[in-house]
């Protein structure tokens, strides 16, 4: 099963919501832009329906170099984990 493109998801939603595709669009890009200014403002961002962005920090630690396999500090860094929320596992889950 093929995954649906960006164009085809705006495209979908345009056609149901009746607005127009560059609306859609835009509203895309707006909710990512608050998304990211959240998370990084506050930790976390919930998207209704579908769960939630948690900004996470992973530990520094070692690491090997798969090709000569000597070991090699890999640094602390932040990153973003989504987590999907209850009613979106319910429903694809088929529980």
């Amino acid at each position: 099963m093929a995954r649906m493109t960006q164009t085809e998801i705006i495209n979908t939603l345009a056609e149901k919501s009746g607005l127009k595709k560059t609306e859609v669009k835009g509203l895309f890009d707006a909710t990512a832009e608050l998304a990211a200014k959240e998370v990084k403002k506050n930790g976390e961002f919930t998207l209704p329906g579908f769960g939630k962005l948690v900004k996470t920090t992973r530990k520094a630690r070692e690491g090997r170099n798969p090709a000569t396999g000597a070991v090699i500090k890999i640094p602390a860094k932040t990153t973003v984990k989504f987590r999907l929320g209850k009613a979106m596992k319910d429903s694809v889950g088929g529980k």
